[in-house]
């Protein structure tokens, strides 16, 4: 989505309002991610026919992400009730609640006239949506991405190749050699969860991780470890206790798929090892 849009901050409502339908299950995990960027989607309802075999994917997801699942039985055929439960809930919403955005995710054209009449309201309007959503539905978006620019889940998490990051030295900021000289690498990290499972083949929760950082990092690939932390909060009740750490930065540092550094007044900063433009150090 553009990078442009205001700083996101966790006081700002999203409505996240999905046809699922017309939305793979496997992309939520990203959405979440990307409307962290924006604030907070204290609303998430995804619409279908719960029945169908074409949604079974979705189930186990309804759950892990708290999303509310809303029942829409095709009462005709040929007709998408699916699409007229998900107009009348978000213009319910956009009465009731006190609401700063909406997100809309499907391919569906015929919701291109409630994304204008949302917007005319004084709601920003992000769209999530395959390659052949109608431009009609992208354009009255205030912001719109492809879901194929979304990093797809996966089973587990991949591990990151042995690759040598490239620095990036800019104008008034300090050299990576001698930014590595303040830096404090951080310990070699806890590797597990438990004794069965790495927390780097939890796929939910590096996806969340990884989310949270790339959304919150400077040019120079590396993210404050408050704001990540608060970004991955926004996405999903993540508790780090839950996973046997004290907090975000032991967490951090237990998946093992972070760098994560102390710069000189004794800010943490994480970055995501399979980046390959990160500098070696924050350049701050």
């Amino acid at each position: 989505m553009d990078t442009d849009q205001p700083a996101a901050t966790p006081s700002r409502r999203i409505a996240l309002l999905i046809d699922a339908d017309n939305v793979s299950h496997t992309k939520i995990s990203a959405m979440l991610a990307e409307l962290s960027k924006y604030g907070t989607a204290n609303i998430r309802r995804a619409y279908g026919d719960w029945g169908s075999n074409g949604l079974k994917g979705w189930t186990g997801k309804l759950h892990e992400f708290a999303i509310r699942p809303i029942q829409q039985f095709n009462y005709s055929a040929g007709k998408n009730a699916t699409d007229i439960a998900l107009v009348i809930d978000a213009m319910e919403l956009l009465y009731t609640q006190k609401l700063d955005a909406f997100c809309i995710a499907s391919s569906d054209a015929d919701f291109t006239p409630l994304i204008m009449q949302l917007k005319a309201n004084g709601h920003e309007v992000y769209g999530f949506g395959e390659r052949k959503t109608p431009m009609p539905f992208v354009n009255a978006c205030t912001t719109f991405l492809y879901l194929d620019r979304l990093g797809e889940e996966e089973d587990g998490a991949d591990l990151p190749a042995p690759r040598p990051a490239r620095s990036r030295s800019r104008g008034g900021a300090k050299s990576p050699a001698k930014a590595a000289e303040t830096a404090q690498p951080a310990p070699k990290p806890a590797a597990k969860a438990n004794a069965d499972k790495p927390l780097a083949l939890d796929a939910t929760l590096v996806g969340v991780l990884r989310g949270a950082v790339e959304a919150t990092a400077h040019d120079d690939g590396w993210a404050e470890m408050s704001a990540a932390g608060s970004a991955a909060k926004r996405q999903a009740p993540i508790d780090p206790r839950n996973y046997g750490v004290k907090n975000f930065p032991a967490l951090f540092e237990a998946v093992g798929l972070f760098d994560i550094v102390k710069g000189e007044r004794g800010h943490s900063y994480v970055a995501d090892k399979r980046n390959p433009d990160r500098a070696d150090a924050p350049q701050r």
